[in-house]
């Protein structure tokens, strides 16, 4: 099957054959055809497969049809697609692929997250906008000054839903559906597909298709999974000793903790390996830098909280190291979703001390499958050390959203992983528990958005 053959302008076949791509992915293929329809649609897929431009090509088509040049008008026009994504550089990133798609239409796009002046944002927004990227806590902010109008809003996105509601989204989600007509396409994404997310979906569509190109919770068969055990202490020894030894240029290092990433980043840059951390406590532009540099080949290693794992979109980023296991086993699949992506061979590696069996144990029974384990010589693990708790990482001053906190809104409780969920690992369930609950143990990452 092509993109001809979807049915999809002239104008959007052109960008895709500029960009490179002849034939659409799994997703694409199931997910463009009853957009293009007008349908609501559920859709689900692995991390790096194409999802973007599943939504975003019928949507610019849908647009189109009923395009009229904008009329010049005092105030703020309606905006007529809203995508909401849970982070900033997701939100960057849905953004960037908008504007690629849609480069040969007349079809304008912003994009709005905290973190930066709202002063730009509101001045775009005069200028007319067709399409709004945005994340929850923003977006809020610019209805409250009454400088976004959804009022005629046509077609809605949820994008990473299932992150949204781990993030603790869900109250502001509902504000925003409260503004917006009844009457409109509602297209859900996520990665997973948890029992929260299918109840979320009846609520908020209309008969919608159901399209899922891969088992729940599967990681791409292009990533070669493996498990390192060493002790503690010596983690970063070793993950030195991986990258120097094997010559490693492009590394994405995960670890739980803000604190955490910073410190390790500055260990690697002691070890001679420039790195760079990038969470929620850095400023927007310290984190946009940190992923340039990265990309660029500026940065070897790329030291990040989960802030990273859906908003980093690399197409051969080769190396993946989980430094520390996600307390949460659905982020493990989002992490290394960060490599193997479209179509490309990826590693995930994780080194795993002897406090984290329980959540290796946990990763492993979402996944359906052993991780296969290789020892180091000269890194064996010391059978006297006992497992500890592991805590749940939790730091004050995390931070305002960009546009200011609103009364009532706490933006000091963060478990540093820009997740925000308030767990002991050594007691949390990993999968199985409702949205309800999830939120009622969770504050909303107010920095992340």
């Amino acid at each position: 099957m092509s993109f001809e053959s979807l049915g999809l302008r002239a104008e959007l076949l052109l960008a895709v054959s500029e960009k490179g791509y002849t034939e659409p992915s799994p997703i694409q293929k199931q997910a463009i055809p009853p957009i293009l329809e007008g349908r609501d649609l559920m859709g689900g897929a692995q991390t790096g497969t194409g999802k973007t431009a599943g939504f975003t090509l019928p949507l610019l088509h849908r647009l189109m049809e009923t395009y009229q040049a904008p009329k010049h008008s005092k105030g703020i026009q309606s905006v007529r697609a809203l995508i909401l994504t849970p982070t900033r550089e997701l939100a960057a990133q849905v953004a960037e692929s908008v504007e690629v798609y849609g480069k040969h239409l007349p079809l304008k796009s912003a994009v709005m997250f905290g973190g930066v002046s709202i002063n730009p944002q509101i001045k775009q927004m005069r200028n007319g906008v067709d399409i709004l990227i945005a994340t929850p806590g923003r977006l809020l902010d610019h209805i409250g000054q009454k400088t976004v109008n959804l009022s005629k809003l046509e077609i809605l996105v949820l994008d990473e839903a299932d992150r949204m509601l781990d993030m603790g989204f869900i109250r502001d989600i509902r504000k925003v559906l409260a503004l917006i007509p009844k009457q409109r396409q509602t297209l859900l994404f996520s990665a997973t597909f948890s029992n929260e997310i299918k109840r979320l979906a009846n609520e908020l569509l209309n008969s919608p298709s159901l399209i899922e190109v891969a088992r729940q919770n599967a990681a791409a068969e292009s990533v070669t999974q493996v498990v390192h055990p060493v002790d503690k202490g010596r983690k970063r020894e070793l993950l030195s000793h991986l990258i120097g030894s094997n010559n490693w240029q492009q590394v994405l290092v995960f670890t739980r903790t803000k604190h955490g990433a910073n410190r390790l980043a500055e260990q690697l840059n002691t070890d001679g390996i420039t790195s760079a951390a990038i969470h929620g406590n850095k400023s927007q532009g310290a984190r946009t830098r940190a992923l340039a540099d990265f990309k660029s080949g500026k940065v070897r290693v790329l030291v990040a909280t989960d802030i990273a794992a859906r908003g980093i979109d690399i197409d051969q980023l080769p190396h993946v190291v989980n430094f520390e296991l996600p307390n949460v086993a659905e982020d493990y699949v989002h992490r290394i979703g960060r490599t193997g992506r479209a179509g490309n061979d990826g590693e995930a590696m994780s080194l795993v001390c002897v406090d984290e069996l329980k959540l290796l144990s946990d990763i492993e029974r979402l996944m359906k499958r052993e991780i296969p384990k290789v020892f180091f010589e000269g890194y064996e693990i010391d059978p006297s050390i006992k497992a500890e708790p592991i805590q749940n990482g939790r730091q004050g001053g995390g931070g305002k959203r960009g546009g200011g906190n609103q009364p009532g809104r706490n933006s000091n409780s963060s478990n540093g992983n820009g997740n925000n969920r308030n767990r002991n690992s050594s007691s949390a369930k990993s999968q199985g528990s409702s949205y309800k609950t999830r939120n009622k143990n969770t504050k909303r990452k107010a920095d992340m958005a």
